[in-house]
């Protein structure tokens, strides 16, 4: 076996690991960098960038129906599948190349397959050895299915999702979260009949209620069905689709189903556990630096219990990068991490939802919501929701929610007020250019603050 040696080897070049590997370079560290795929992992390859796209052809499409209103003349004729992958396939290729060649730009020796932790801060790819003074253990997600349902030609994960070389004429999202709604909301405006099952009351039940409910009206609008509350007990597939058999008594047949109850953490049979690092139901255990179990080992991203979102990812390979070489990185908490839904509408968070802060702090808590309805750039683009901002009374800023199209450009500046712990009388000074939908959270800002203008 041929030994090679790093300061830093990181296993796992997706959003966590590319950017530990990139940050650990630019402060003088030698990398390697093992990946048994595509550098860019799940997010730059199958999941946020093309699925992106595709709700970006979607929202064209949608656009398109609706020029009449705005007076222009435009017709939809149709969809070609083939030019739609072929544009979100250029998109990906664009900014893989990218990718590759700032890592080789920062002298990153990148490793092309499968790695396996050995004893001594070791990872062995084949017949070779690369040891680091330090390891970040970075390998990512894979989708989960559910007991009894396998994935096939006809049961779709979101990866196989987006290999279709057809628009389907309907289809069953089993999971109501950020997969099934935004996978949803593209479908349907491509022409799909969609049914989204999920076994909670609600969808999105991670959020904030009044933004489900905002969601479920929304979808409801649109002609996207939900069976809330309810179970997949079963599904049947047929060479020319599938059968889903619900809780609540109803089969329902439909050209494909998509499972999307989440994703899992990949670590298994990566000689985690014989090395002496502990999980926890799969998950990595870690302190508070991101630490495991063994020295110098360390973990990031969707292998590290919490959300699963690729900024976050970034940023703790980031942070781990730092702490390595010495300096004093601030943690990132999972409070300040912000979260959208690139739905129509959109749906985007940050911090506590109400509930919690109240669970948290009690009756000292104040919220408020201005509509949409409103806002003049909301009225322009013809879109429904609202913004809330949640404040501990007399206190800071702990949680902003947001609903409407085009609203995940706006919540950096409720991470900025959360993690600042800005209080709404500090950020009411502050102009919101006019018009602009971040007006509708300067409003919640002014609201909380005492000196509504719009509101009464």
């Amino acid at each position: 076996m041929t030994r090679h040696e790093f300061d830093l080897v990181v296993l796992g070049g997706g959003s966590g690991g590319y950017a530990a590997a990139i940050r650990a370079s630019e402060l003088g560290k030698t990398v390697a960098l093992i990946e048994k795929d595509k550098v860019g992992g799940t997010c730059l390859h199958r999941g946020c960038v093309p699925t992106k796209a595709l709700l970006h052809t979607a929202e064209i499409a949608d656009h398109v129906r609706e020029a009449a209103t705005v007076g222009v003349d435009a017709t939809l004729t149709g969809f070609d599948p083939a030019r739609m992958t072929a544009y979100r396939e250029g998109i990906v290729a664009k900014k893989y190349r990218g990718l590759q060649s700032l890592l080789s730009t920062r002298g990153i020796t990148v490793v092309a397959g499968a790695g396996r932790l050995g004893a001594e801060r070791t990872i062995l790819v084949g017949d070779d050895e690369y040891a680091g003074t330090d390891v970040i253990l970075a390998t990512g997600s894979q989708t989960r299915s559910l007991p009894g349902i396998e994935p096939g030609v006809r049961i779709l994960t979101s990866e196989t999702a987006l290999t279709l070389d057809e628009v389907p004429a309907s289809v069953v999202i089993l999971g109501g979260g950020v997969i099934g709604v935004e996978f949803a909301s593209a479908w349907r405006s491509l022409g799909t009949e969609v049914l989204i099952v999920e076994a909670l009351d609600r969808l999105l039940p991670a959020e904030e209620a009044v933004s489900s409910k905002a969601l479920e009206r929304a979808y409801r609008k649109r002609g996207i069905q939900t069976a809330l509350s309810t179970r997949c007990e079963g599904v049947t597939a047929r060479e020319d689709g599938v059968a889903v058999t619900l809780s609540d008594g109803r089969v329902v047949d439909a050209d494909y189903v998509l499972v999307a109850v989440g994703r899992g953490p990949v670590t298994d049979g990566l000689g985690l556990a014989e090395a002496g690092v502990a999980l926890d139901r799969g998950f990595v255990t870690v302190d508070a630096d991101l630490r495991t179990t063994v020295p110098h080992v360390w973990a990031v991203g969707d292998i590290v219990p919490g959300l699963q979102l690729a900024h976050r990812s970034f940023q703790q390979g980031i942070f781990v990068a730092e702490r390595i070489a010495g300096l004093s990185p601030v943690p990132v908490p999972e409070s300040t991490i912000p979260r959208v839904s690139y739905s129509h509408p959109e749906v985007a968070s940050v911090g506590l939802t109400e509930e919690q802060a109240r669970a948290a702090h009690g009756d000292r808590i104040t919220a408020f919501e201005f509509n949409l309805a409103g806002n003049a750039k909301s009225e322009i683009l013809g879109t429904a929701g609202f913004a809330k901002v949640v404040r501990i009374t007399d206190g800071p800023v702990v949680g902003v929610h947001l609903v409407g199209d085009r609203v995940g450009e706006l919540i950096t500046e409720g991470q900025l007020a959360i993690g600042w712990e800005a209080h709404p009388e500090d950020i009411a000074p502050f102009i919101h250019a006019h018009p602009t939908q971040s007006e509708a959270l300067g409003e919640a800002f002014l609201a909380l603050a005492g000196k509504p203008l719009h509101t009464i």
